[in-house]
């Protein structure tokens, strides 16, 4: 059995309660289902399966069970733990008020030319079907957001490293 987490796109208590979406992953057959953080990130442990498997299973149970879906991006804990552990932002020289952020993609998402900034927000790096941005909390909000999703697309969810952390041990 493996350890997985799915990461949500779009979840949040305003749109969808933790103890319902913690039943749509146990009627998929998932066991030790937990919520995490009320925003979306799912653990759960099930057979070792390719993540695309995993997601599509995932959406299919949200639908019967939510009457909705959202978009699901899934990857094995072992595979977070070794993210956090390579410490991903250490390269780079960043403002100490810095957030750190990393996006999840699907397989197929664009190739693009690194690093992007704009409005203090900046795209450092992708590994893999991982990228990391670094932003400064201002008066224009989420810029980081429209940075990502011009450059990928929105097929694509973030968490700040803080979260993914958490996640790893869940």
């Amino acid at each position: 059995m493996a350890r997985y987490v799915a990461f949500l796109r779009g979840v949040s208590p305003q749109n969808c309660r933790m103890p319902e979406l913690q039943r749509c992953f146990e009627a998929a057959g998932f066991d030790d289902v937990r919520t995490l953080l009320s925003s979306g990130n799912v653990a759960f442990t099930t057979r070792a399966a390719r993540a695309a498997s995993l997601e599509r299973k995932a959406e299919r149970a949200m639908q019967a069970g939510l009457g909705r879906s959202f978009g699901t991006i899934v990857r094995p804990v072992d595979a977070l733990q070794a993210l956090i552990d390579a410490d991903p932002f250490a390269a780079f020289r960043l403002p100490p008020a810095a957030k750190r952020v990393v996006t999840f993609l699907r397989d197929g998402a664009p190739a693009v030319a690194l690093p992007i900034e704009r409005d203090g927000a900046r795209i450092l790096a992708r590994v893999g079907a991982e990228v990391f941005t670094v932003y400064v909390p201002g008066a224009k909000g989420p810029v980081f957001m429209n940075l990502l999703e011009r450059a990928f697309g929105k097929d694509i969810t973030t968490r700040t490293l803080d979260t993914v952390r958490k996640c790893a041990v869940a």
